[in-house]
């Protein structure tokens, strides 16, 4: 079993806020997250496969592949966005960093059927201290 995790960066903007609560009750949850004008972050997203290596190409995943993959399917749908109004995998959903690393997971998964390789994690880093990951 080999592991390959590919790394691509966005930038967006997203504001973590219930609609359902008050602008104080928000503020007090979500803080700074919370900012009526929203706010932005550089993100860097890791997505890393695995599998066993195809012995005809030495290859688990063709790279340039799985490059296109995931900005097709995702940076482009994210990159200079409004997480809240402007993506449609994440409508209906806070913006947090793990809900956006679940709805990548699930916009990602179908593409992998038939490769030989198995999406393994999701890796989100919001931030240079604070990151996620999820393993579906």
């Amino acid at each position: 079993m080999i592991y390959i995790t590919r790394r691509e960066t966005f930038n967006a903007a997203h504001k973590l806020s219930r609609p359902d609560w008050s602008d104080d009750k928000n503020e007090n949850v979500f803080g700074k997250c919370a900012n009526p004008n929203w706010h932005g972050h550089n993100y860097q997203l890791f997505v890393t496969v695995k599998g066993e290596i195809n012995p005809e190409t030495g290859f688990l995943v063709d790279l340039k592949w799985l490059k296109e993959v995931i900005n097709i399917q995702i940076i482009d749908k994210l990159d200079h966005k409004n997480l809240n109004l402007d993506v449609d995998f994440m409508k209906g959903q806070l913006s947090s960093t793990e809900n956006l690393a679940i709805a990548i997971w699930k916009e990602l998964i179908p593409h992998f059927e038939g490769t030989g390789a198995t999406l393994h994690a999701i890796k989100i880093a919001e931030t240079e201290n604070n990151s996620i990951e999820y393993f579906g």
